[in-house]
């Protein structure tokens, strides 16, 4: 199964972006003998559109015609929050059921359309704290290597 970071917005070179690199780099060499690859991240420009509504739709749109066919994650403060192992579970569960990718998507500064967040088949929260969303990036691919470790049987720290 195929996973990917759909983000609005680019990251500039600097320790942000190397750290998740490095996270991805990790989770691509844990997950490849569990059947999840990729790792990818997909990044889009901001909409230059006038006001809030439109830059949200114009980003929505672009998500949703870039996006491959399969689970999609929004991540929203006001999504639903998970343990780091029922997180892994869930991939699993994705995995074996045999859906074909899982795109987690982070929405530009003005977040996520309303009708995309809800038709996402997940919304997810790290905390209703408001992140920026470099510091997102490196949470979200941190927790993927994580969630591949906990597959692969490594002790988890916290069970």
């Amino acid at each position: 199964m195929r996973i990917a970071i759909a983000a609005i917005g680019r990251m500039k070179q600097g320790p942000e972006r190397e750290l998740v690199a490095r996270y991805l780099d990790r989770a691509k060499a844990a997950g490849k003998p569990l059947a999840l690859t990729g790792f990818d991240i997909l990044e889009f420009a901001e909409s230059r559109g006038a006001s809030a509504d439109t830059r949200k739709a114009d980003e929505a749109a672009t998500l949703r015609s870039a996006l491959p066919e399969g689970i999609r994650i929004a991540l929203d403060e006001h999504g639903r929050t998970m343990p780091s192992a029922a997180f892994a579970n869930q991939l699993a569960r994705w995995r074996d059921d045999g859906r074909p990718a899982v795109s987690f998507v982070i929405g530009g500064a003005d977040g996520l359309e309303p009708a995309f967040a809800r038709s996402a088949d997940l919304t997810l929260s790290f905390s209703p704290l408001t992140w920026p969303h470099q510091l997102v990036r490196i949470m979200l691919a941190e927790q993927l290597y994580r969630a591949t470790t906990i597959l692969s049987g490594h002790p988890y720290h916290r069970e």
